[in-house]
């Protein structure tokens, strides 16, 4: 299950990369589709998150939090990108929150480990 979760996640940054470069280069069509693609991975990504929460500790909590916050960074990015508004703001939590919640899964028991 852990691999589905993580497949998930990959396929929701690759799915907001490539909404970002349509939106980019102004193909406001491709851009909905995919965005609305991406909005199916949000769910897919929470399902199989739930699916991996047979262990409620602290730390598994702030991480589907984390998690759940970075969903709405993503979407967010894209509503007000799409809108031509600022949003480094964003992007720094973006970035913060990443790296946070990328932490937490690979220090935690559950899932991969890759350093050790």
């Amino acid at each position: 299950m852990t691999d589905s979760h993580v497949s998930t996640w990959i396929l929701t940054l690759v799915l907001f990369g490539v909404a970002l470069i349509l939106n980019k280069k102004g193909n406001a069509k491709g851009f909905k589709i995919i965005h609305m693609i991406l909005r199916v991975f949000y769910l897919l990504t929470i399902v199989t998150g739930v699916m991996l929460l047979y262990i409620l500790s602290p730390m598994y909590i702030v991480k589907i939090v984390v998690g759940l916050w970075i969903i709405s960074l993503i979407e967010l990015i894209l509503i007000r990108t799409a809108k031509n508004k600022k949003t480094s703001v964003l992007w720094y939590q973006f970035g913060f929150a990443f790296l946070l919640v990328l932490y937490l899964g690979l220090k935690l028991p559950l899932g991969f480990h890759p350093f050790s």
